[in-house]
């Protein structure tokens, strides 16, 4: 389980590392294990759309079991599957990077983060940050 105080802590640091390598203003979301929110938060300047990219990079993440990067290849190498999966869930899902699984010592899925605002990777890579600076792992692919 993600604690709302362990979740402000993946998003403090995520942050952190975002103002760290002076990337664009980011939304990063907090998923549980059953998708369900946790915690969000956007910066100033993070337009509109980002909650619903952060949250669909994490819902997809979380739904399949691997980091968005791999829902990514997922998409490009089964095209079909994924549009298949992305209408099951009425179009939520985000197949890019930027979606990391959280993981427990023993290797259970916790839940997911979701970072969007400036590329990918380094979406990814505040994510990964965050879930770290908490005491988890991070599985990006």
């Amino acid at each position: 389980m993600i604690t709302l105080e362990q979740a402000k802590v993946i998003i403090e640091s995520a942050k952190a590392k975002a103002s760290e390598n002076a990337m664009m203003p980011l939304s990063i979301v907090v998923l549980d294990s059953g998708g369900h929110l946790k915690a969000f938060e956007r910066q100033d300047g993070a337009s509109m759309l980002r909650f619903k990219v952060a949250h669909g990079k994490a819902y997809g993440a979380i739904g399949l079991g691997v980091g968005s990067r791999t829902v990514e290849a997922m998409a490009l190498a089964r095209p079909y599957f994924i549009a298949a999966v992305n209408g099951a869930v009425d179009g939520a899902l985000v197949p890019v990077a930027g979606g990391v699984l959280v993981v427990d010592g023993e290797g259970n899925h916790l839940g997911a983060v979701g970072v969007s605002g400036d590329n990918s990777d380094n979406d990814e890579i505040a994510a990964v940050a965050g879930i770290e600076a908490a005491g988890f792992s991070a599985v990006t692919g």
